[in-house]
């Protein structure tokens, strides 16, 4: 029996390898009669670039700000022969690179994603995946545009402030500064989210609080970035304001979109067809996915449910293994995942359950490979 395990990350805890790993080392502990297959996956969020280089590729680092403007490493892919640059934003603009204390969209600017980007137009790319997910920041995405050449000015001619905070200020938009040759680069956007840049399902709203805004906050944003787009639409005639998947990082999205030739795109379609994942799960017998909490957002388009329906389409059912359950067990059902499990066994904190997962992981896998037994001995 050959079985596919395609985890994603568990966040705070495992990469996505490390659980595809964790998960094979436990159904293997149960001494089940199979053969394995590893692919680690990713939505366009955390682990999308392990995700992409696992098929091979090249990393490259360099220095950019993080989000509170610090010099930090970060690093992005090339792949496809260097000719495509993967990047994941949660790498220069993530908020795993903040402590809790220091969340603060207000000011959390997307500065160090545009660097990234500049490094890869200067190595020739013909096209750039930049995986959305994890984002510290609710600034429309115009720190990135900063750093790759835009000017963004108050009343007075200045620099607006970084962050969410300095769109209210915006009052010009200058675009002399950047590179013509973005015109001949494809961005693809990778990202599972389909909320709007404005509005109760938009941007600062929905993604505002797990960035650290407050109820007051939420809606200094969206009047900020109600500013921001709506001088867009005026001076450039892009309307981004209430399109779909625009809200994406912070209205990430729309920003990219206003001034780069830009499709948004499932990011684990981007990730499985990249990874060839129809041509894996030939003869297998079953799929074995994960990640670290599975609630309301898994079932509109995260790794797993994209990875169970494509397998159920191809006849192969897929079964969970996840930190947290917090979904109706049927409503997984019905999004293609025939079985979840969580790997908690036991009452503990939350700190204690990320600190352990590795081998929490592995002992689900192993109680899972028990039951999968118990068929050939009845």
């Amino acid at each position: 029996m050959k079985i596919l395990i395609a985890s994603g990350a568990f966040k705070q805890s495992l990469t996505a390898a490390e659980a595809c790993a964790a998960i094979q080392r436990g159904l293997e502990g149960s001494g089940l009669d199979a053969r394995f297959e590893i692919l680690p996956i990713a939505d366009g969020g955390n682990g999308t670039l392990d995700a992409f280089l696992s098929a091979g590729g090249e990393r490259i680092s360099l220095n950019v700000k993080d989000p509170l403007m610090r010099p930090i490493p970060a690093e992005y892919g090339l792949v496809d022969e260097g000719k495509t640059a993967v990047i994941e934003m949660a790498r220069a603009s993530g908020l795993e690179l903040l402590q809790p204390g220091e969340l603060n969209p207000m000011v959390a600017s997307t500065f160090g994603t545009g660097q990234l980007m500049a490094d890869a137009l200067e190595r020739r790319v013909e096209k750039i995946i930049i995986g959305l997910g994890g984002s510290a920041t609710v600034d429309g995405g115009m720190g990135c545009m900063q750093a790759l050449g835009l000017r963004l000015l108050d009343a007075d001619g200045h620099d607006i402030r970084a962050g969410g905070g300095g769109l209210a200020d915006i009052n010009q938009i200058d675009r002399s500064g950047l590179d013509p040759r973005w015109r001949e680069v494809d961005i693809v956007i990778a990202s599972d989210v389909e909320n709007p840049t404005l509005g109760d399902k938009g941007a600062a709203r929905i993604f505002g609080p797990q960035k650290g805004a407050d109820a007051a906050m939420v809606g200094t944003l969206e009047r900020n970035l109600r500013h921001c787009f709506t001088v867009i639409h005026e001076q450039l005639g892009i309307d981004l304001r209430m399109v779909r998947g625009g809200g994406a990082a912070g209205a990430f999205a729309a920003g990219l979109m206003a001034f780069l030739s830009c499709e948004i795109v499932s990011g684990i379609d981007l990730v499985l067809a990249h990874n060839r994942f129809l041509e894996r799960l030939k003869d297998s017998a079953l799929v074995i996915t994960g990640e670290g909490q599975m609630d309301s957002q898994t079932i509109a388009g995260k790794g797993p449910v994209g990875v169970a329906q494509l397998a159920w389409k191809h006849g192969v059912p897929t079964i969970a293994l996840v930190g947290g359950l917090n979904i109706d067990d049927s409503l997984l059902h019905e999004a293609g995942i025939q079985a979840a499990f969580s790997i908690v066994d036991k009452p503990m904190r939350l700190e204690d359950a990320l600190e352990n997962a590795e081998e929490l992981l592995r002992r689900a896998a192993l109680r899972l490979g028990y039951i999968m037994q118990l068929h050939d001995a009845g």
